[in-house]
């Protein structure tokens, strides 16, 4: 692929990062991506054949940003696996919240089976730091069961909470209470 090949691609999947960002995964048709991106409507087939394709290349954009802020937020890992885990799920739940477009764009069943660009293998280390951290924490339980409970309930709380549904249920005007009650079920209540 020559430098402005390349360059066009990469130009696609920026205007995708920023459709996503500011109207919804929705408003990610290749017309509208062509369109904002100063090409013709066909233009994007020649660097991704299908539109999944494309919206993978954008997903991947997503994962690589919530690795680069998770890594962040757990840092050199010498913390306790206790405040790692809540450093984690507490950087996941400000992600999906902050970048509502692209967390949705993200968990998209169809990305995800797809194997696309190696979206799922984009995916499934942040999955797998989860789960070697819940071993830390519970070597008493099945880690990668744990992981996905707690995971699940995160996602849920992501979803529940942009919806404005945890408010109303609860009447909490902040999610990091329920973010310590989900540690808490899935880890144990946390000593005092």
């Amino acid at each position: 692929m020559h430098a402005s090949e390349t360059g066009l691609r990469a130009r696609l999947v920026d205007v995708g990062v920023d459709l996503v960002a500011r109207e919804g995964a929705q408003a990610l048709t290749l017309r509208e991506i062509a369109r904002r991106a100063g090409v013709s409507h066909g233009a994007p087939r020649r660097y991704f054949p299908t539109h999944l394709e494309l919206l993978s290349a954008i997903a991947r954009r997503g994962f690589a940003e919530l690795a680069v802020r998770a890594a962040a937020a757990v840092g050199d890992g010498t913390a306790d696996p206790r405040a790692q885990l809540t450093a984690l799920a507490h950087c996941y739940l400000r992600f999906a919240l902050d970048n509502r477009g692209m967390y949705e764009l993200m968990f998209r069943h169809d990305l995800l089976e797809s194997g696309h660009l190696g979206l799922r293998d984009t995916s499934l280390p942040l999955f797998g730091r989860l789960v070697e951290l819940v071993g830390r924490a519970r070597p008493d339980a099945d880690a990668r069961l744990v992981a996905g409970a707690l995971w699940a309930n995160l996602h849920g709380i992501a979803q529940l909470w942009g919806w404005g549904s945890l408010q109303l249920a609860t009447g909490a005007d902040d999610f990091v209470p329920l973010l310590r009650s989900a540690l808490d079920a899935h880890l144990g209540r946390e000593d005092v």
